[in-house]
């Protein structure tokens, strides 16, 4: 393609997305790599899980320090490469929090090929599903008792007081998780309780909780795949749904209205965080990193 055709194809790209959020998205997004590094994380109460890839993980780190800035937590972190993370990504990443545990694709591949081993459904979802190693894996690589999600297209304004608080309270025995604007699930409820006799919660999003490792059990997600419409069901609702039957039979709630999904025009506001899925994803780079930006997050 010639210079001017490039420069064309860059300007409509750039219309399309809308110029604020490419500014955003290509100019000051990458400025993150330039602040301080988030040292100390040694707090076992909770273990933050991840997984990232070559095209998600600089949304990672914003994900990542607007949490650790938003609520002055020095949790403990496990990153989990899908297989494609350069080697720059992963240069970056371990030079920008301290300690972390990355966990290689292939190391991973090779302990959970032992570990699903009693569990073929299972282990066949996780050989042919990207985003398998969130309910596999996670809990596996677990070093402690609950674990957080954060997806990298969350990021944090302010603490969240009352998912920290889910986080923190040892008598708070049930997982807990952001409520989704509809069910983005496979199965009914009709299903699960005719076929595992679980009472299924509804709005369950997995892209941000408290997850206690034990609600993670391999045969109950054996059991829960033979439920009919599993197998053939679409590739980026099997493991959300898993998240959900587990944590229904285990014990569940949702976290209070203000981290609910949202994907109206409406701005942040006073909410703690918000989860960027979607049709919104440009709004993470003109509203949230802008917002960020000038909250500090770059001094």
């Amino acid at each position: 393609m010639s210079f001017p055709g490039v420069l064309l194809l860059k300007f409509n790209q750039y219309r399309k997305l809308g110029f604020c959020a490419a500014w955003y998205r290509d100019v000051v997004r990458p400025r993150i790599l330039r602040t301080a590094p988030v040292t100390g994380l040694l707090d076992r109460r909770a273990e933050i899980h991840v997984m990232t890839s070559k095209n998600d993980w600089l949304n990672l780190m914003w994900a990542l320090k607007s949490f650790y800035r938003a609520s002055g937590r020095k949790y403990a972190l496990c990153i989990h490469d899908d297989g494609t993370l350069p080697a720059e990504a992963l240069a970056h990443l371990r030079a920008h929090f301290d300690p972390v545990r990355i966990i290689p694709r292939p190391e991973a591949d090779a302990r959970m090929e032992k570990e699903l081993a009693a569990f073929p459904s299972l282990l066949q979802f996780r050989r042919t599903n990207l985003l398998s190693p969130k309910v596999t894996d996670f809990v596996a690589y677990l070093q402690g008792d609950r674990m957080m999600l954060i997806d990298s297209d969350i990021l944090f304004f302010a603490e969240p007081a009352e998912l920290l608080r889910r986080m923190e309270d040892p008598a708070y025995r049930t997982n807990t998780f952001n409520t989704d604007l509809k069910n983005a699930y496979v199965v009914t409820p009709e299903a699960a309780r005719a076929h595992c006799g679980v009472e299924l919660k509804l709005l369950i999003n997995s892209g941000l909780g408290a997850v206690h490792g034990a609600s993670l059990r391999y045969d109950w997600m054996e059991a829960f795949m033979g439920i009919p419409g599993m197998a053939g069901a679409h590739f980026w609702l099997i493991e959300q749904q898993l998240f959900a039957l587990c944590s229904s039979k285990y014990g569940v709630e949702l976290l209070p209205q203000e981290y609910t999904v949202d994907t109206s025009k409406r701005e942040v506001g006073d909410r703690p965080s918000r989860h960027y899925v979607g049709h919104i994803r440009s709004r993470m780079y003109s509203e949230g990193i802008r917002r960020l930006v000038r909250g500090g997050i770059l001094r």
